[in-house]
């Protein structure tokens, strides 16, 4: 492997993988450059992809233990084998990202692991987790880094009971009780999913509707189809903190006219949008929280 290049592609997801792939079929020099251990971003490790992998078979199971029987196909007793779930779902993201491997060598794509930050015009410095770093020289820099989870002001992340939708994808069981904070789609997606496989779940959203990008007519029939499968919605609602206990994980709330009136102009919103990422680094994380015996806290609400 050289250190200079006609093209250095930082980010190997949707974007950064099919830039460096047609460039190279271009006949340009390419290297690419993630610090994941495996191609793909985001989307294939630990979004699209395995989020879709988890709503089908959720779904699946949803219907054998519920409609099904409604229309006169008995199955007998049902199980949930939530570690196979799983399996299954790291499955369809290793074969997947196997095969952009195989993309890169078949274009003769170098792939180098590690953080890069833009040193200087055409200059590049990669840093792997552990090692010294490396500089890379090229003509033309593509920046493709995608986005990580935003924080959430007073509600701290550890990726086992307050969890950003990287954790909410490989809980090791089913929560009683789940509390998604934010009604964007990526939460929503997860919380139908865990709700399917038997979860409470609960909604909490700044505005006072869920999906605010979207046309607001399928926002209400969507949220129609969530509450139909169990999902509760509290709307117009602020999380201000999140205090982990041995019971479980207790949420301070109020209400987000409260808090509009506090911080005039200002918009305290989703914790599971994402922001775009300028530079790789580790997520900060949205804010999930994962619940033992669970309680909201109602004091400020």
């Amino acid at each position: 492997m050289t250190d200079t290049y006609d093209l250095i592609v930082i980010g190997a997801g949707p974007g950064g993988y099919v830039a460096a792939i047609r460039a190279a079929q271009l006949g340009m020099n390419v290297v690419c450059v993630d610090k994941r251990e495996t191609l793909g971003g985001t989307c294939l490790n630990v979004g699209c992809i395995p989020s879709k992998a988890m709503l089908s078979a959720s779904e699946k199971f949803a219907e054998v233990t519920g409609p099904l029987a409604d229309i006169g196909v008995e199955v007998g007793s049902v199980k949930l084998n939530l570690k196979q779930m799983l399996a299954n779902k790291d499955k369809v993201v290793s074969d997947l990202t196997k095969g952009i491997a195989f993309l890169f060598k078949k274009n003769k794509i170098d792939w180098v692991v590690g953080a890069a930050t833009v040193k200087s015009a055409g200059e590049v410095v990669v840093k792997p987790a552990s090692g010294a770093a490396t500089t890379l020289k090229a003509g033309r820099i593509l920046i493709a880094t995608g986005s990580e989870s935003m924080p959430l002001p007073g509600v701290e992340t550890d990726e086992k009971r307050v969890v950003t939708s990287t954790g909410a994808l490989a809980l090791a069981t089913v929560p009683k009780h789940l509390v998604v904070v934010g009604g964007g789609y990526i939460g929503l997606e997860m919380g139908s999913v865990w709700a399917r496989l038997g979860a409470e779940v609960t909604v909490v959203e700044f505005l006072d509707r869920i999906v605010p990008t979207m046309d607001n007519e399928i926002a209400k029939r969507f949220m129609a189809i969530l509450r139909k499968q169990g999902m509760t919605f509290k709307l117009s609602t602020k999380v201000t903190g999140a205090k982990v206990s041995r019971a479980g994980v207790k949420l301070a709330l109020e209400s987000a006219k409260t808090a509009k009136t506090r911080n005039p102009g200002r918009r305290c919103g989703a914790g599971l949008d994402r922001s775009a990422s300028l530079y790789p680094g580790p997520g900060a994380g949205g804010a999930w929280c994962r619940h033992g015996p669970a309680r909201l806290h109602p004091g400020r609400c």
